[in-house]
């Protein structure tokens, strides 16, 4: 493992450190996928200096099977120097309790989980939604028995409003099991974090890890000649064919040409941006081979921006009316 390859930063107020560059299992481990080629990118990753691997009980398909696959794969002899993590929330099986974040559920859920991935406990356990049927009290609470059983070492939650963030970090502080993390949506096609939870997270002392940092491939030159045939537009569960907009395309051309100045690919470049900002933590990436792998953690050799580069990205969103 190659701890040089890519920087550490610190998950909020916390002793935790994470890589610039993590590696999310939402898409490329499943049944579905070869074996061998999960097990590459595990690998990959490792030599990366990637710690810190990224999963929910419902990846798949089928549900559950990232995990599956997660946990067969993983090295036990590296089980100390990795970072992993899971989410609970999801409709994981039929019937009043197989969802939410009712402590039934939550507690059931990440012991199948846990099962899954043949490990004794998580690093962080997500509450993958905010749950407006279930008491914020209810389901704080819950993450704090989590960590005082020895399930998670650390709890975080992933989706929930400022305010809602705010109120659960206060609520989990007072019972003497701080909020970690926060776990949003964030790219140069969605800055709504911008507006005010990435300042509720530095008020309180959270530790920010942001998911689709590339807009699930828009942010990269896939789509410049047209949607490919194997692409995720293509296929429409994750991306549909929609998003693929003349704007969008607009957007991305300029932002080729300003990264091939930087000596980066579009790709390289949206990630570098989204970790300008010191309160992000860490940018979640998935891959479909250990090359594109590499070519993301790239991103981490140039990670400066002038103050000309960043109007520049601006006043192309702008140009290509994304951007107010």
């Amino acid at each position: 493992m190659d701890y040089e390859r890519q920087p550490y930063r610190r998950c909020g107020r916390s002793g935790l450190l994470l890589p610039a560059v993590s590696l999310g299992l939402w898409h490329n481990f499943g049944a579905g996928k070869p074996l061998d080629g999960q097990r590459a990118i595990l690998h990959k990753a490792l030599d990366l200096g990637i710690t810190h691997f990224d999963i929910a009980d419902r990846y798949g398909p089928p549900l559950g099977a990232a995990e599956s696959a997660f946990g067969r794969l993983l090295p036990r002899s590296l089980r100390d120097e990795v970072v992993v993590t899971t989410k609970g929330s999801n409709p994981m099986w039929d019937g009043p309790y197989g969802k939410g974040n009712s402590r039934k559920h939550l507690l059931a859920t990440l012991d199948r989980s846990l099962a899954r991935l043949e490990l004794d406990f998580v690093d962080i356990f997500y509450l993958h939604r905010d749950d407006p049927d279930t008491p914020l009290e209810e389901q704080v609470a819950t993450l704090d028995h989590l960590v005082r059983t020895g399930r998670a070492l650390y709890v975080g939650v992933s989706n929930f409003s400022p305010q809602r963030t705010a109120e659960a970090a206060r609520l989990l502080r007072e019972l003497g099991t701080p909020l970690l993390v926060h776990q949003p949506s964030y790219s140069l096609l969605n800055r709504g974090i911008e507006e005010s939870l990435l300042g509720v997270l530095e008020e309180h002392g959270v530790g920010c890890v942001v998911y689709s940092p590339l807009a699930q491939g828009l942010l990269t030159d896939r789509y410049l000649d047209g949607i490919p045939a194997d692409s995720r537009a293509a296929e429409g569960r994750f991306l549909t064919a929609d998003r693929v907009t003349p704007q969008v395309l607009a957007f991305v051309r300029a932002l080729a040409g300003l990264a091939g100045a930087r000596g980066q690919s579009v790709a390289q470049l949206a990630l570098a941006w989204a970790l300008r900002d010191s309160r992000v933590t860490s940018v979640l990436v998935g891959a479909s081979s250990p090359e594109q792998l590499e070519a993301n953690v790239a991103a981490v050799d140039r990670l400066d921006f002038t103050a000309d580069e960043l109007a520049a990205i601006d006043a192309a969103a702008k140009e290509a009316g994304l951007a107010g």
